[in-house]
């Protein structure tokens, strides 16, 4: 087998947010990444990212055709990284305002948590990832409010969680496709292949 085919295949919900950023850093995180619009299209990945963008507007979406149902179906299996709005569907518990949620991870979501547009912001935080502080890209970020027991929290802005994982499930309320750093996604890569072999 080629190293090639090694490669896991992750795929990336490309219904709005930035399909070609995650990408881009899952090839260099040594993944191939597969844009997923269908349900069906699913089964063809080891894993999947649930990208930033608004996330009532990803419900409407999600809400036609069972998508929704298959997601929480794939999530009780496979491996997923929720970032920013993909973070919130992740979510057991939606607030600010309440809103259907994957219930795929243990923790509670606040939306537009430090306010709108104008008050995104690039920070460098501290991560248990090793390494450097992680600079991290936040736009209308969300925030976790809570977390279950089985959650461990791997880095904290301000003091609320900003980067989590749950087993296979990860969640980020900033946007790491947007920085260099690549530490982030090569987590997720790692998970998605130890938990396909």
């Amino acid at each position: 087998m080629t190293k090639e085919e090694k490669r896991p295949r992750i795929g990336v919900l490309a219904i709005q947010g930035d399909f070609a950023a995650h990408a881009e850093a899952l090839a260099e995180s040594g993944a191939e990444a597969v844009a997923i619009r269908k349900p069906e299209e699913l089964a063809s990945v080891d894993g999947l990212i649930l990208p930033g963008g608004e996330s009532t507007t990803m419900l409407k979406f999600l809400e036609r055709g069972g998508f929704l149902d298959a997601l929480r179906a794939f999530g009780a299996t496979k491996p997923v990284f929720g970032t920013c709005a993909g973070a919130i569907l992740l979510a057991r518990e939606v607030r600010h305002p309440a809103q259907v949620s994957l219930g795929l991870l243990d923790i509670v979501a606040e939306r537009n948590a430090y306010g709108r547009q104008i008050d995104s912001m690039i920070l460098t935080v501290p991560t248990s990832l090793g390494g450097e502080p992680l600079e991290m890209v936040f736009i209308r970020a969300p925030r976790i409010a809570e977390t279950g027991p089985a959650v461990e929290v791997l880095a904290r802005r301000d003091g609320a969680p900003v980067l989590v994982r749950q087993g296979r499930i990860m969640a980020a309320t900033f946007h790491p496709e947007l920085s260099a750093d690549r530490r982030v996604h090569r987590l997720f890569v790692d998970i998605v292949t130890a938990d396909s072999v």
